[in-house]
């Protein structure tokens, strides 16, 4: 079993250039980055046309190929978690520009049903009532991206904040009811 200490010492080997300690991270990193994408897309409706290996191997490719200085596995989660979540709202506004058409015309040969594939608005509104509360309180937004979308415990968003876990409690309890505040505001607009 690889333990946090394992991971950082890993990702600091590949940070400083080591492939193969990247061989050894990507079973691992890729377990870590499943749980978190299964726990996302458990919160999204139930037909999402994303896979959680579509979303971890999508970001996992995007992760890879950036060059951020990764601190540890709380800091490389984090990011992950914010990876995946821009790929879902992403994946959110296609969808709606396809549902108003698009740029191609769609042939099928099945049934239209409206219902198979909604956009996730509620997805949308979430990112954008999360952005608004960036604007407000920084941390307390990544405090609900890192617990929400990234799945970090209490301890792992503190860890990946340097704040204490009652800290990430009490940003967490505000921001919830912000953002609650914020999205009924905005679907009762809508």
């Amino acid at each position: 079993m690889t333990t946090k200490t394992d991971i950082t010492r890993l990702l600091h080997r590949w940070r400083d250039g080591d492939s193969e300690a990247l061989d050894e991270l990507t079973p691992v990193l890729y377990d870590e980055l499943r749980r978190i994408a299964s726990g996302q897309l458990a919160r999204e409706r139930r037909n999402h046309t994303l896979q959680s290996t579509e979303i971890v191997n999508e970001a996992f490719v995007r992760l890879i190929g950036t060059d951020v200085p990764w601190q540890d596995r709380a800091h490389f989660l984090a990011v992950a978690a914010r990876t995946m979540r821009r790929l879902l709202v992403d994946h959110a506004r296609t969808r709606g520009r396809e549902k108003r058409g698009g740029d191609l015309a769609r042939v099928t040969l099945q049934p239209y049903d409206a219902s198979a594939e909604p956009v996730s608005e509620e997805m949308l509104t979430l990112d954008h009532a999360l952005s608004a509360l960036a604007e407000q309180d920084e941390r307390a937004a990544s405090v609900v991206e890192l617990h929400h979308f990234g799945g970090l415990t209490y301890d792992e968003v503190g860890e990946a904040l340097g704040v204490s876990a009652a800290t990430v409690k009490r940003d967490l309890r505000v921001a919830r009811a912000w953002l609650r505040r914020e999205m009924t505001g905005a679907a009762g607009a809508a």
